[in-house]
């Protein structure tokens, strides 16, 4: 077992109990999955930097993405409908774990200007979505290789009812929220 995954069953699971009188430890929030999602704009014009975008993504997720079509046509863009536009993966169980626990402890820190991530970028339903600009913070990628810098989004996905009971599981597990 991941050692986030003891720390929740340890130590989050008895606090979120005690902190929203929960009748049962059934009761409180876990995680359900993480979605990583990366738009490549720019495979419009250049098929290569998808399949680039999608060799980093599986040596950052470790599973192998799925690729994301247009559903709309944009002619400003010069975009069709079902055009492979980007790439995502999800992740559940121990493999969720592993990478919550290298977000948290080893990529979040290695941000520039770091300090902390926002409260309020809950959906009202306890899960919460971080952008990020850069996939160099990820200690999987080598720097010398990178061809563009590309962002993702990483979307924490909870059985939470609230978003503070969002927050607090979170917080428990380790989420660098920013101090106000």
């Amino acid at each position: 077992m991941n050692r986030l995954h003891e720390k929740y069953n340890t130590t989050v699971v008895p606090a979120l109990v005690k902190e929203f009188s929960y009748t049962t430890v059934m009761q409180a929030p876990k995680l359900d999955k993480i979605v990583i999602n990366i738009g490549v704009g720019d495979a419009i014009a250049d098929a290569k930097a998808l399949e680039i975008a999608v060799a980093e993504l599986t040596q950052i997720s470790g599973q192998k993405p799925i690729i994301t079509k247009a559903k709309k046509s944009i002619a400003n863009f010069k975009l069709r409908e079902g055009m492979e536009i980007g790439c995502k993966v999800t992740l559940r169980g121990e493999k969720m774990y592993q990478f919550l626990d290298k977000l948290v402890n080893i990529a979040l820190p290695r941000v520039r200007d770091f300090r902390g991530v926002s409260k309020n970028a809950f959906d009202g339903r306890g899960n919460y979505t971080l952008g990020i600009k850069e996939q160099l913070i990820f200690p999987e990628i080598n720097f010398d290789k990178v061809t563009r810098v590309r962002g993702m989004d990483i979307v924490v996905v909870t059985t939470a009812r609230t978003n503070e009971e969002g927050r607090a599981l979170l917080s428990g597990l380790g989420m660098p929220f920013e101090k106000k």
